[in-house]
């Protein structure tokens, strides 16, 4: 009778462990549930630790946006995870390069332009190396990521020096931080940057073979996505981020980048000397792209294609 009664208790306790397991897991998938349903209704930005973010960054750390609405940062390093992002509806909106962009519009995934941004991009050579010229390439390893301004920028680079283009060898290094790690470790030749990696670079004294300020190129954008985003509810969530987005840039214009000396360590990773290095006289905007620059960019995909 004893052990019947002892079989008994452990079978209820058993059960009770059961049920408590059963009821743990229930949860966890209704918090996850939960968590999902918030995330898809909130307004998601791709962005990547490239200067060309920083208003967005300025507008989410200082409460530029309407706290009523939900608006999250999804952080990426590499342009492909931004392009993955907003393909797989991941992302509402992101901070790209119209080259990108318009070949995402062109794969099947329409995108509207909100705004250019002020990014520009530096084509760097090793310091070790004497490269001082766009011949020079020749035989040498070019670091970029393909399909972007900075595939564009070598092919300027090796027309304009008559090259063979199978002669200088594209490596794709889509996370912008290791890019810029392996020209200082004199594992790449030469490579694309924009900032702050292009700052940082110079503080190395490596060599500007191309700067894309001197060639009247303004290739950044931020876009958005257009599918499902015709409701309310997302037509009110970007009014508040591009009001939010453009105090930032007004802010940024007026105490210039340096100021924002906390957000610059904080999603930059940047050091003092990093942060000084930086040309604080450089302006956000939020003006439409200009047509000549979304031509360009189109005028180049469709060559590639051939």
């Amino acid at each position: 009778m004893k052990k019947l009664v002892l079989a008994f208790i452990a079978l209820v306790m058993l059960a009770a462990c059961g049920q408590s397991y059963e009821e743990t897991k229930r949860l966890s998938r209704e918090q996850r549930l939960k968590l999902w349903r918030e995330d898809s209704a909130a307004l998601k930005i791709a962005v990547m630790p490239t200067l060309d973010c920083l208003p967005v960054f300025v507008a989410k750390e200082r409460q530029m946006f309407d706290t009523a609405v939900d608006i999250r940062l999804k952080r990426y390093t590499a342009q492909m995870d931004i392009d993955t992002a907003l393909i797989r509806g991941r992302a509402e909106g992101a901070i790209t390069d119209l080259v990108r962009a318009e070949k995402m519009i062109k794969e099947g995934t329409p995108l509207r332009y909100a705004a250019a941004t002020n990014a520009y991009w530096l084509m760097l050579s090793q310091r070790q190396l004497r490269i001082t010229n766009f011949k020079h390439l020749d035989d040498k390893m070019l670091a970029m990521t393909r399909y972007s301004v900075t595939d564009m920028l070598g092919d300027i680079a090796v027309d304009s020096a008559k090259l063979a283009p199978e002669r200088v060898f594209r490596i794709q290094i889509n996370d912008v931080n290791i890019r810029l790690k392996m020209l200082e470790n004199n594992e790449m030749d030469a490579m694309l940057l924009t900032e702050p990696q292009a700052s940082q670079a110079l503080l190395k004294k490596h060599h500007v073979l191309l700067d894309t300020r001197k060639e009247d190129m303004q290739m950044g954008a931020l876009v958005f996505r257009t599918k499902n985003m015709d409701d309310k509810t997302r037509q009110h969530q970007m009014e508040v981020f591009m009001k939010g987005y453009k105090q930032a840039c007004d802010s940024i214009n007026h105490f210039g980048v340096t100021h924002y000396k906390e957000i610059l360590k904080k999603y930059y990773g940047l050091t003092p000397q990093a942060i000084n290095a930086l040309p604080d006289s450089l302006k956000f905007t939020y003006q439409a792209p200009r047509q000549k620059d979304i031509d360009r960019a189109k005028n180049w995909l469709e060559k590639k294609k051939k």
